[in-house]
């Protein structure tokens, strides 16, 4: 993960994404991983974020995205189910019907982890000495 910036920010923000199908049906494999990982692709070339690493399961994706600080994880993990989502069941009409009946791919439920180079100790230490430092 590398330094980013724009005209009033400098952050390094990563965020290990993990989101489930409904019901854990193992439908994400074969032709559906590929559409699923294309489509997760091509969405975050649109919003700006940076795809670092990407695992389709059969049952649940893994994504480590990089986005700038006023984007939020959740609306992250929020936009590419929704746009893959889309993607698959129009590709694949036949998956709505036969596993998901009529509901959504994705789970509701999704895990989020901060990604970064530093530990949590280093932060505290570094701010617990700030005013032995100034």
């Amino acid at each position: 993960m590398e330094l980013q910036h724009n005209s009033h920010q400098v952050y390094e923000l990563g965020y290990h994404i993990i989101f489930c199908t409904k019901y854990r049906n193992k439908v994400l494999e074969g032709d559906v991983a590929v559409t699923c990982r294309h489509a997760i692709a091509e969405a975050c070339v649109a919003y700006g974020w940076k795809l670092e690493e990407i695992e389709v399961m059969p049952d649940h994706v893994h994504m480590f995205v990089t986005a700038p600080p006023q984007t939020a994880p959740a609306e992250i993990a929020k936009t590419v189910k929704s746009i893959s989502a889309v993607k698959i069941f129009t590709t694949y009409p036949s998956l709505k019907g036969r596993r998901f009946w009529g509901s959504g791919l994705w789970s509701p439920s999704t895990y989020f982890g901060s990604v970064g180079h530093i530990s949590e100790d280093t932060v505290r230490r570094y701010i617990q000495t700030q005013k032995e430092r100034a």
